[in-house]
């Protein structure tokens, strides 16, 4: 007969080792500052999980990791000449042994916490992902830029990206939920590190963003992650479009090939980010730049606008002609879209990324969407002044009214359904001059040239 469980050896030393063990909360702060540091965390700070200005992130942290009470944030430094390098083997390696540095720091933490009976969980820095999240979701499970805002550790610049008061932009982040109060909890920075001085405006190659603080998400993720995520599944459909091997070399370069080939052996490569290589903020950093203002750009910024280089844009975007505009020395290569949403919700927040506008123009317009069958919604989108506003629900006069099957709207997006089709079967229907939904295509090109 076997022995109740209560009397097995397994249990007897887990409750020996609760009695002598026990675990006081909250943490100690300052205790757990120095485990981060040991760890090897060049900054740290910590955030209650009902932090107002977290309250966008709580629900997915919470579906995460329901028993998160707390935030760790921790900060890496990179070496700065090598993000600054013109040589992009050389930035991407940086960017590569850092964010592994940053998952083993946190894999670190979290285990010396649950040696001590703490419960923690740490999401990767970047990569994997949630992919099964793709264009449905958002993929990541901690958005580790406004943890370490309101952990102290920095700002947002204008190129944003989180700027350490220290450090400079220089930095990844990591976080860690904790199943713990802690003692003391950090307090965001009085001030904004960053200098707007503008140099990450003039540096970046497809123009993403804009003097005034506009950022145009499309132009950045088009060309700056081309071989990531939706980039990666263009050049995929590339090689399926093609009719034979001489079709598909006419249509990808061989070094593009081969730049493909290094992502998937060695980690996807970022194209520029030329705005963090310039970056002068921080006090570790700013020394040069207030030297000598003149000597820091040439030095620093002018080697990356002079580089040659192929540069990925959607044919009618903004950063289309941006490029023949201020890089005529680069090389314009022509892209689809991969922002192909698949849900009518993901649609209607992700216009905000995809909006072009410059190419708006002088378009003033509103437009109302009635989406039937699966995803029944209604919207009213407003381009006006080159800005856009989308809200819930039919409001104002439209200049006009598109009626269609969520479905199958969606499919014209993704290339997948003909937009006559769907007019002659009435799965989409126009109330007002079909005009003003061309002007409307004009400010979300998603199609190729080649």
């Amino acid at each position: 007969m076997n022995s109740p469980v209560h009397e097995h050896p397994t249990v007897a030393a887990h409750r020996r080792g609760l009695a002598s063990e026990k675990i006081t909360e909250p943490l100690d702060a300052a205790w757990l500052r120095q485990l981060c540091l040991n760890a090897g965390a060049d900054d740290v700070g910590f955030v209650e999980l009902d932090r107002p200005a977290l309250a966008d992130e709580r629900p997915h942290i919470e579906r995460a990791f329901p028993h998160a009470r707390s935030l760790i944030s921790i900060v890496l430094r990179m070496n700065r000449d090598n993000v600054r390098s013109p040589a992009r083997s050389v930035a991407n390696s940086e960017f590569h042994h850092t964010g592994d540095e940053v998952n083993a720091v946190a894999r670190r933490i979290t285990a010396e916490l649950e040696r001590a009976g703490i419960r923690a969980l740490n999401p990767p820095m970047g990569f994997p992902m949630e992919a099964d999240r793709w264009m449905t979701e958002r993929l990541w499970v901690v958005a580790h830029k406004p943890v370490a805002v309101a952990a102290g550790l920095g700002h947002m610049g204008i190129h944003r990206n989180v700027i350490h008061p220290r450090f400079g932009n220089f930095i990844l982040l990591g976080t860690i939920l904790v199943g713990a109060e802690i003692s003391a909890y950090s307090q965001e920075l009085d001030y904004n590190p960053c200098l707007e001085c503008k140099l990450c405006v003039a540096a970046c190659p497809v123009g993403a963003i804009g003097a005034d603080g506009a950022f145009n998400f499309s132009s950045c993720y088009t060309h700056n992650y081309r071989e990531f995520m939706g980039g990666f599944a263009d050049w995929v459909e590339t090689v399926v479009d093609s009719r034979d091997g001489k079709d598909y070399r006419r249509r990808v370069k061989d070094s593009e090939s081969v730049s493909v080939w290094q992502s998937l052996s060695f980690g996807a490569n970022y194209k520029a980010a030329y705005c963090m290589a310039v970056c002068p903020a921080g006090e570790n950093v700013i020394g040069p730049y207030l030297a000598s203002k003149k000597t820091f750009a040439d030095e620093i910024m002018r080697p990356l606008l002079a580089k040659h280089e192929p540069v990925y844009v959607i044919p009618g975007s903004d950063a289309e002609a941006h490029v023949v505009k201020r890089h005529p020395h680069k090389t314009v290569r022509h892209v689809r879209g991969s922002l192909r949403p698949r849900r009518i919700a993901a649609l209607l927040e992700g216009m905000k990324n995809t909006f072009q506008r410059n190419a708006a123009g002088t378009l003033d317009a509103v437009y109302h969407f009635v989406f039937t069958g699966s995803e029944a919604t209604e919207a009213t989108v407003t381009i006006r002044g080159g800005k856009l506003m989308v809200e819930k629900g039919l409001l104002g006069e439209p200049d006009i009214k598109v009626t269609a099957d969520s479905e199958t709207w969606l499919g014209f997006l993704a290339s997948e359904r003909n937009l006559l089709w769907a007019l002659l079967t009435r799965r989409v229907r126009l109330r007002g001059n079909p005009k003003w939904l061309l002007a409307f295509k004009r400010c979300f090109p998603t199609t190729t040239r080649r």
